[in-house]
């Protein structure tokens, strides 16, 4: 979304939403939304539901191994508060073979508000959310059976992103609207525990455009000791030590992007000496070094999107497992941007872009076994599901999107 919809998300008059129904801001892996190979179906019985792709039964207990055929889990974030929006996380299925996807049971998990960030635990028993309300908070449900475990506030505004620190012991949240991170415990039902732990970016000032911090993504490094939060509203993405026992955060690093580039999320190539980074706010992307013994993110060069001269504002970014080729979703653009990752993750060459076949791709997540890449597509309320060729770097569409209010996250287990 443009920086001044994110800017302003103070409100759900003001939030990213709006912004982007609007479509006129100019101014919102592990990969979250990530994936892990095992996880309990999606709570319910089997039945059918509005959505595309034929009609297929639901997922067994143990939802499959990650490499078989047959249908996994599927869970969508989406925004609650608006009349047109979800009414909780949406459960469906997809076909592991063909891509296609069919709502399960009763199409929601209610109980959740605002769930516009998701991720799992590395057990894959216990689902993460975001409540992305001005008392921003986090919720816990167990997939088992799609109970609340329960809340807790994360101490900012409007949070947007989550990961769960690969030890599992660990929930970090970045709060848009107060350009803040915390860090929960988890405890051993699942649970988020009492904060130990919450930073907000003072400085430097807020970059061209913008009225104060912004965290868009709270992640881990993948050496495991750091922890990565990219601001857009400083232009700075800060590099932070996390205390393995305490749950505390010590910075150690700080990364600048070029005034007003509103960095919005990075991701790791998989041999953790590089990262790309999506800049929301002037529709490039970088090349960043990574020191894994400092913690220290040294930035390149702004890059193409491959979006040309319409309004665009790029999302996220995904690396396939073997380091071959990067993929970053377009906003305006509406499309897939695909790279090529060259000098062992030094450089990427802009192979060209693919339709989304949807509307405002506000989020891209591999399934475990990498094989399919899904969007979810913000304003058409949808989800696209495309086949990646990684060895080639190719995406082709999987069939018609599929239907989910106000699509925000895309879940694939």
């Amino acid at each position: 979304m443009g920086s001044g919809a994110e800017a302003s998300r103070g409100g759900w008059s003001r939030r990213r939403f709006v912004g982007a129904l609007g479509g006129a801001a100019a101014a919102a892996a592990l990969a979250g939304c990530g994936t892990t190979p095992e996880a309990s179906q999606p709570p319910g019985t089997a039945g059918t539901g509005a959505g595309s792709g034929s009609r297929r039964p639901a997922p067994d207990a143990s939802g499959g191994s990650s490499g078989s055929t047959g249908p996994r889990p599927l869970y969508v974030g989406t925004y609650t508060s608006p009349e047109d929006g979800g009414k909780g996380i949406g459960l469906a299925s997809y076909d592991s073979a063909t891509g296609l996807i069919t709502a399960t049971g009763s199409g929601v998990l209610t109980g959740v508000a605002d769930p516009s960030y998701l991720a799992v635990h590395p057990d894959g028993r216990t689902l993460y959310a975001v409540n992305e309300r001005e008392q921003g908070a986090v919720t816990a449900v167990r997939l088992s059976d799609g109970r609340v475990l329960g809340s807790r506030a994360t101490g900012g505004a409007s949070p947007c992103h989550l990961s769960v620190h690969p030890g599992g012991r660990w929930l970090l949240t970045a709060d848009y609207g107060s350009g803040s991170v915390s860090v929960h415990p988890i405890e051993a039902s699942g649970a988020p525990g009492e904060r130990t732990d919450r930073v907000t970016h003072s400085s430097p000032a807020p970059g061209p455009g913008q009225h104060g911090p912004h965290a868009h993504q709270f992640v881990t490094a993948p050496d495991g000791r750091h922890v990565l939060a990219v601001d857009l509203g400083t232009d700075t993405v800060y590099t932070y030590r996390l205390d393995d026992r305490a749950g505390t955060l010590t910075e150690v690093a700080r990364a600048h992007t070029r005034p007003g580039a509103g960095p919005r999320q990075l991701a790791f190539h998989p041999g953790g000496r590089y990262a790309y980074l999506a800049n929301e706010v002037d529709d490039t992307v970088a090349v960043c070094r990574y020191d894994p013994a400092t913690g220290r993110l040294t930035v390149g060069d702004p890059q193409s999107t491959g979006s040309g001269k319409g309004t665009n504002y790029p999302a996220q970014f995904l690396v396939t497992a073997n380091g071959s080729y990067a993929f970053l979703a377009n906003r305006g653009h509406n499309s897939i941007a695909r790279y090529a990752v060259e000098a062992d993750g030094a450089r990427l060459r802009l192979l060209g872009t693919v339709a989304v076949a949807g509307d405002f791709p506000r989020q891209i997540a591999f399934s475990p076994d990498g094989r399919l890449l899904f969007a979810a597509n913000q304003r058409s309320g949808t989800v696209s599901v495309f086949h990646v060729d990684a060895e080639r770097g190719g995406l082709r569409l999987a069939g018609d999107p599929f239907a989910s209010p106000l699509a925000v996250c895309a879940l694939p287990l």
